[in-house]
């Protein structure tokens, strides 16, 4: 796979970090948007196609100095051929899915090219040239967003930010979790907003609500009042929003009681965002007796001196650790005028979810976790964050 590939190669990440359009079909090498001159000094666009010598994931140095080309015979500006490098000029089929036009033939002395990095910009110097003297705007570097395959990526389009980052190798440890999202409200939203940028293989939703007018004011995004008047189920708006980005996006339109709770059990770990205690109180004692993992979050604001006054909490249960449940988590229902007074506040719901999408990374050893915390709190008074609950 491609992002695998540029992961584990400074060659070919030097390459995509460049802003060359990159492709991995059936064990070769395709670079996309290479400007050229064809025979009557027109500048069209071709494709270089070459071999990757593998020992496993790692490149290894080009033992072949000759390059593939899809497209017309690269020519200087007035038309003639660029004879250095011809070397075939029959089209023949690399796979049944590449078809090549010409192949070019260019090795450096003594030693030939030293990766892949080297061999790619060499010939697109050569093909390109004449182009970009004809007109300075054309580049191969274009920047373009890169289309991952189906059976490679859980993205629409690949994951650029972590090789640019470095960070390739540690992402992997996001892979191949299924996550689930019990409610989507305020707090809810904005977890899925962070979760649907990691490459974990599937994100389901749980909510039984409508996303309303007022839904909007306390969830990532902007929608219009053309959206607002459909009143999508929350599940199924959020799906079409991040299903742009993700591949794994699971819709689940309902409330979890005794009769669907094995809807859960085939998740890795779970993120909990009810308010209500009931509700909370069952899946919390399913998802403890079936070992899987998962944070409550919790937030209180209150008007205090005619300010408001919050506090954020995250707690991670896991099935190591359970004693500290019923200090931090409540699980009876406020009263009805409780209720109607919530107080939600985006900034706040945001900051609630980044706290245990982080803690959720420090479990799975993406960030590094030296307190071993269980539960940690944010005071919007005295902007003091503190953590409790660790594992004896």
């Amino acid at each position: 796979m491609l992002h695998e590939l540029i992961n584990h190669n400074p060659d070919l990440k030097r390459l995509q970090d460049e802003g060359y359009k990159l492709e991995l079909r059936d064990k070769h090498l395709l670079v996309h948007r290479i400007p050229y001159v064809n025979s009557s000094s027109e500048i069209g666009e071709g494709v270089l196609v070459t071999d990757l010598e593998l020992a496993g994931n790692k490149t290894v140095k080009p033992k072949n100095h000759v390059i593939y080309f899809i497209g017309d015979q690269p020519c200087n500006k007035e038309g003639s051929e660029i004879t250095g490098i011809i070397h075939n000029t029959t089209t023949q089929k690399l796979s049944n899915a590449i078809t090549v036009n010409r192949s070019f033939s260019n090795k450096p002395k003594p030693n030939g090219y030293k990766d892949y990095y080297h061999k790619i910009t060499r010939y697109i110097e050569i093909i390109s040239a004449p182009a970009i003297s004809m007109d300075s705007s054309k580049t191969a570097r274009v920047y373009e967003v890169i289309e991952a395959s189906k059976d490679e990526s859980v993205f629409n389009y690949m994951d650029t930010n972590s090789t640019r980052a470095e960070i390739g190798v540690i992402s992997e440890k996001l892979e191949g979790h299924k996550i689930g999202i019990i409610d989507l409200g305020g707090t809810g939203s904005y977890i899925l907003d962070q979760i649907a940028k990691t490459p974990v293989q599937e994100i389901y939703l749980f909510d039984g609500d409508r996303f309303l007018q007022h839904n909007a004011f306390r969830s990532p995004g902007a929608p219009s009042i053309k959206q607002l008047t459909k009143q999508h189920f929350k599940t199924d708006h959020f799906k079409r929003i991040y299903s742009n980005m993700h591949r794994g996006i699971k819709s689940h339109p309902n409330y979890l009681d005794e009769s669907n709770l094995s809807s859960l059990i085939k998740l890795n770990f779970v993120f909990l965002c009810i308010d209500k205690g009931s509700a909370k109180k069952v899946i919390i004692e399913y998802l403890i007796s079936r070992k899987i993992p998962f944070i409550d979050v919790g937030l209180d604001v209150n008007i205090a001196e005619e300010s408001l006054l919050g506090t954020i909490r995250s707690t991670l249960v896991t099935e190591y650790m359970t004693d500290h449940v019923p200090n931090r988590i409540t699980m009876m229902d406020r009263d009805a005028d409780e209720y109607a007074s919530n107080i939600q506040i985006a900034d706040l719901n945001a900051l609630n979810a980044i706290m245990a999408v982080i803690k959720w990374k420090k479990y799975v050893q993406f960030y590094q976790d030296q307190e071993r915390e269980y539960s940690s709190f944010y005071d919007t008074n005295v902007n003091e964050m503190h953590n409790a609950d660790y594992q004896s």
